[in-house]
């Protein structure tokens, strides 16, 4: 690295630190690639003799391949009788904006029927898995519990269990699965944002995850599904993971999805997380922040055609290279921007909205910031959750865990 770009990231970090923290902690992780891990999908000889003769239905979206060759392409081309598509949140090809309205269509590759599983129809209906013998999710979660994957997840084994059909998860690494961290939602805050009791950040793959929906009689009337997990090769909780594929239009690169269970939190608040520019959730910003470093405009582009703050400058920090180059070493989530932001927002009476609790799981994080408490009194609110919480993880980890 040059050295006028170490000065650079040097005076972010401490101009960060400053105004909104302290120090980083150092761990050693293995970083893999698609080319060190076979994920689920890759797998084909271990899923493809469960769909001789069935018919099939896939939950996927853009990260839904094998290798470069999207899902149901390849499987299509091994003759598996497909019948239809169902897609989450932004969609099949993962083009639409968070929390837009998604369409159902059909596939102009395939002519297969897509219909979506987000607004009203976020659950597969009898009628919609009627002529389905089994249905394959293969999705690319980033392990963050307003992450809406999971909780697409959640209603499609609902939804099976109920018909009985067999859901097979093809999984993927969580990039985010190297640790646990957040306050566990409490059962008043459940929404699509988060179902389950679960920290923020939970340390899991989504094929993990999904046999603790089933274990722990999540599924509505604790009714079962017939579930089938194609695991991993090669990949322990402690590797981080570089995706190949971006896993949804605002998450971009990696340093947005080590950001993400941090600056995620800042949905439900008046500042903006960077969509509608180049750096959606690694840039934070507000037009009347009182201390800031860097300034930013929204404008339209794809995944966020209608950002917050359209077309107004935005005064705040660019995290990118903070994102980049150190959070994944801190096995935390970072309260210090939200907290340091609430602190210079001149307008504190309207700096959270009806959502923040959701994306909190409760409202004792919101009281906590009104009254002036620190990372470490609000950190320490989290440690029984969390202690509770891996006892319930422990019983469905599939790989080497990270403690």
């Amino acid at each position: 690295m040059a050295i006028n770009k170490l000065s650079y990231l040097l005076i972010i970090l401490f101009i960060n630190i400053q105004l909104f923290g302290q120090g980083i902690i150092q761990i050693d992780n293995t970083v893999k690639t698609s080319n060190d891990i076979k994920v689920g999908a890759d797998r084909t000889s271990e899923y493809l003799p469960l769909l001789k003769g069935k018919s099939v239905a896939i939950v996927a979206n853009q990260s839904s391949t094998i290798k470069k060759t999207h899902l149901v392409d390849s499987l299509l081309a091994l003759g598996v009788n497909i019948k239809k598509v169902f897609c989450p949140e932004h969609g099949f090809r993962g083009l639409v904006d968070a929390g837009e309205k998604v369409n159902s269509e059909k596939d102009k590759k395939t002519g297969l029927n897509i219909i979506s599983l987000y607004g009203k129809n976020k659950k597969p209906s009898a009628d919609q898995l009627k002529d389905v013998d089994v249905v394959i999710f293969d999705i690319q979660d980033v392990g963050v519990r307003f992450y809406t994957y999971i909780s697409t997840l959640h209603y499609v084994m609902e939804a099976c269990a109920e018909n009985k059909k067999t859901v097979i998860v093809l999984d993927r690494p969580n990039p985010n699965g190297y640790y646990i961290d957040g306050p566990v939602l409490e059962d008043q805050y459940r929404s699509f944002l988060g179902m389950h009791n679960v920290p923020l950040v939970y340390g899991m793959t989504i094929g993990e995850y999904a046999q603790m929906i089933n274990g722990e009689n999540w599924l509505k009337n604790a009714v079962k599904c017939d579930l089938k997990v194609i695991g991993l090769e090669n990949y322990e909780h402690s590797d981080l993971y570089e995706l190949p594929i971006k896993p949804s239009p605002n998450l971009p690169n990696m340093a947005s999805v080590y950001l993400y269970p941090s600056l995620g939190l800042f949905e439900g608040t008046v500042v903006s997380v960077g969509r509608g520019t180049d750096f959606p959730f690694q840039v934070i910003g507000h037009p009347t922040l009182e201390k800031s470093n860097y300034t930013f405009t929204p404008q339209p582009k794809p995944g966020a055609m209608e950002p917050k703050y359209k077309g107004q400058i935005c005064k705040g920090f660019n995290l990118s290279d903070f994102g980049a180059e150190y959070i994944k070493n801190s096995k935390k989530i970072y309260l210090y921007w939200l907290i340091g932001t609430y602190q210079n927002t001149p307008d504190k009476a309207t700096f959270f909205d009806q959502n923040f609790n959701y994306h909190a799981g409760n409202a004792s994080l919101q009281q906590q910031i009104k009254e002036g408490k620190t990372e470490e009194q609000i950190r320490a609110t989290w440690i029984e959750g969390i202690k509770k919480f891996k006892l319930v993880r422990k019983k469905y980890l599939l790989y080497k865990d990270f403690e």
